[in-house]
């Protein structure tokens, strides 16, 4: 390990030299790759300089604990019981750090919303789980634009489409990835009138936006249509073939978008979403390809199960996965869901380890 860090160190300062280059302050692609791989070396650095002390730290104390008597002695061995404790968690702590990063981590993403199973409660939660995922980005300093939505005749949401940026090295995918998969409601509608709980679903995608490089759309492989929006958006909106709908022939991959009175706006939007599936598409290929399903499934968490449950009635919270349950639901609407987040990343580090110590064996 101590070898690995030796390089991990190296590269650290490489990076830091190059990024005070005017040559790479010139180059913007460079300038944000080089920041994200920064950003992700940063913590891992500064916690191998604190392993580093605390090892040289060990050796000296039980130096002085094997030379000295007495009251000297005792304090030695407090000191010494204390560092090998804080050298324990450092090791631990840089055990997950090491584990295999998902090469999209530090990316943008495109947050996804869809109501499921439920009808007019599903979309009605669906549009209370975007906006406490929209708090949450809003807390964290980061920038939220709807690319679609869609709305339900009650004011709920049938799909809302956006973009989240964080800004270089920020790693907005790393943070909410595990939030895809089919979310369950459990609760008394307000179109209820006898006071039933109706159990209802939301689906939520978290993709990663893709750069141009890497998705390549060939326009004969595109049909656009165009037509007049509709609901909310005035006269312009209603009286023009603004509204965009692009389908990419070889994928089927169908995305539309209506939200700008402009035509170019809407399928500039329409466009993004599209590279964005077109990124997943390839690499959910890619990992099947390689026999990788259940590191797949530890990397990034399966969409298709039914990942979490809100109980409104018992103000509970419950994720399937790690196992976790809290009664702060109120405050997870409200935007407070850093706790559920470090717990997921926790799980997943754990099952990640376990992965790789039984491929070891």
């Amino acid at each position: 390990m101590l070898v690995q860090f030796g390089r991990l160190e190296r590269r650290f300062l490489e990076i830091e030299s190059m990024l005070a280059s005017p040559e790479i302050a010139a180059d913007p692609r460079a300038l944000r790759r080089l920041s994200i791989e920064r950003s992700e070396l940063e913590d891992m650095v500064g916690l191998i300089r604190e392993y580093k002390k605390v090892l040289a730290e060990l050796v000296e104390t039980e130096t002085l604990y094997e030379s000295s008597a007495g009251e000297m002695r005792e304090l030695a061995f407090e000191e010494l019981q204390s560092l090998r404790v804080r050298r324990d968690e450092l090791h631990a702590a840089l055990r997950l750090c090491l584990l295999p990063k998902d090469p999209n981590d530090g990316r943008d993403i495109l947050l996804e919303v869809r109501a499921g199973a439920g009808g007019d409660e599903a979309s009605l939660f669906a549009g209370e789980l975007f906006r406490a995922y929209q708090r949450y980005c809003e807390r964290r300093g980061w920038k939220v634009e709807v690319l679609s939505h869609s709305e339900s005749e009650l004011g709920g949401t049938k799909e809302i489409v956006a973009l989240v940026q964080g800004g270089p090295g920020v790693g907005v995918y790393r943070a909410l990835k595990y939030e895809s998969g089919v979310h369950r409601v459990q609760r008394v509608p307000a179109t209820e009138a006898q006071g039933r709980v109706h159990t209802s679903t939301v689906t939520i995608a978290i993709l990663p936006e893709a750069d141009d490089v890497e998705v390549t759309v060939n326009d004969g492989d595109l049909r656009i249509d165009t037509y007049r929006a509709s609901g909310a958006g005035g006269q312009h909106v209603n009286r023009t073939d603004s509204a965009v709908r692009i389908t990419h022939l070889p994928s089927g991959i169908v995305v539309a978008c209506q939200d700008e009175r402009s035509q170019i706006k809407n399928r500039s939007k329409a466009m993004k979403i599209l590279q964005a599936r077109l990124l997943e598409q390839a690499q959910m290929e890619q990992e099947k390809s390689l026999s990788a399903e259940r590191k797949a499934q530890v990397g990034r968490g399966d969409r298709s199960e039914r990942i979490r449950t809100y109980n409104f009635p018992q103000s509970r919270i419950t994720d399937h996965r790690a196992n976790y349950t809290t009664h702060a639901i109120a405050d997870f609407m409200a935007g407070d869901i850093q706790d559920m987040l470090d717990r997921l990343s926790h799980h997943y580090q754990i099952e990640m380890l376990k992965e790789q110590q039984s491929e070891t064996r």
